[in-house]
């Protein structure tokens, strides 16, 4: 597979993981119409996600969800642990990829368990992006940080920027 083409199908994959975030609206196939993504609320105002349309796109749920709605691990590499596994019932990204990665407890997690095998498995905010932005760099979407998130206030003061800024520095007059 060209490295072009399994990035845009990954791209396709994320956005729709994307949707199960948070329903706020049914779509006509029996999924979410908009998915409110608010993990980063504290610096960001929340993305309302059109998954109507990113269906229409991607014509189908498989194309973007690693296990869709009453699915169960499927074969290859997943199957070899996940065989057993239930049906899914939900595909949400969040549900799967840690929101923090990288605390404490997710990292000794990881190190008592030396055979685990998700141990590459991205967080959250990396399974989102390497899903919507190689889709939208294939498809002329939105690539830009701003295009989908907006910094609010907290995140302007957090970031040293907007009204947080750092003030140029007086220059002294030499006479």
């Amino acid at each position: 597979m060209r490295p072009t083409l399994l990035l845009h199908t990954l791209g396709i994959a994320l956005i729709g993981l994307l949707c199960a975030a948070s329903v706020v609206a049914a779509a006509p196939t029996g999924g979410p119409g908009q998915v409110k993504l608010d993990r980063l609320a504290s610096l960001f105002d929340a993305v309302s996600f059109d998954h109507a349309a990113h269906v229409e796109i991607a014509g189908d749920c498989a194309s973007c969800h690693h296990h869709t709605t009453g699915d169960g691990a499927g074969g290859g590499r997943c199957a070899r642990c996940h065989a057993q596994s239930p049906k899914s019932t939900v595909v949400a990204c969040r549900d799967c990829h840690d929101a923090d990665p990288f605390s404490a407890v997710q990292l000794e997690r990881k190190a008592d368990d030396r055979w685990q095998y998700h141990v590459d498995k991205p967080g959250l905010k990396a399974a989102y992006h390497w899903n919507c932005l190689g889709c939208h760099e294939n498809s002329g979407g939105p690539t830009g940080c701003e295009d989908c998130h907006t910094r609010n206030a907290a995140g302007d003061a957090f970031y040293k920027s907007g009204a947080f800024a750092p003030k140029a520095a007086a220059s002294a007059s030499h006479h």
